[in-house]
């Protein structure tokens, strides 16, 4: 039995995933406006879009977090998921069927990456369909804190040195930097700092 937590802004919202995810081996052990804080005990998170990810997100991230499945339809969302410590996570579309969100499910719980065919070649890269490259403007903008974060990171700092620096703990100074590298839409830390120079987002 996966045990499933619900996250969606409005009830109505969570109560159309809990319909799509019924099935006798998933159970809705919780659903919320917000990811559960604390150690929940549960097996995967289902929500609804990104925005709540990563700041609620860094509550959870002591014992790691478990997989996430996220209803988007952006595919740029699959590098913040690609840069968080998730033991598993999958993509679908907003209005995915009840089988594709439960095969989502099951694939996140057992640690795969899933993402629908008819998008792979967007996120993930492949023949003839590159994933995009370092787009004129950031789909969304550095904050100021995430700015900060960039300046230790191209001095090297490891993420324990970034939190002690910014005096912060070191779970949110990780789910800071894996927000850097989703919005520069980078694989590694190097990369981030590369294109934040490129950018003019920071100088070495």
């Amino acid at each position: 039995m996966i045990r499933v937590f619900v996250a969606a802004p409005t009830a109505a919202a969570r109560l159309g995933l809990r319909a799509r995810l019924h099935h006798p081996d998933v159970e809705v052990v919780g659903e919320g406006a917000t990811l559960p804080a604390g150690r929940a005990r549960v097996d995967v998170v289902v929500l609804d879009g990104a925005g709540m990810l990563l700041g609620p997100a860094a509550a959870m991230a002591e014992d790691g977090l478990p997989p996430v499945v996220a209803l988007a339809d952006d595919d740029r969302l699959a590098r913040t998921l690609g840069a968080l410590p998730l033991r598993g996570w999958a993509i679908v579309g907003r209005e995915a069927s009840a089988a594709e969100l439960r095969a989502a499910v099951l694939a996140a719980a057992e640690g795969l990456v899933a993402v629908p065919a008819s998008r792979a070649g967007r996120i993930l890269g492949g023949p003839g369909e590159p994933a995009a490259r370092d787009p004129e403007a950031l789909p969304e903008p550095l904050t100021a804190r995430e700015r900060e974060v960039l300046e230790l990171l191209g001095q090297g700092l490891s993420n324990r040195r970034i939190a002690e620096r910014l005096l912060i703990s070191e779970h949110t100074a990780k789910f800071h930097v894996a927000s850097v590298l989703g919005k520069l839409g980078a694989s590694t830390r190097t990369e981030a700092v590369s294109r934040g120079v490129r950018r003019g987002l920071i100088t070495l």
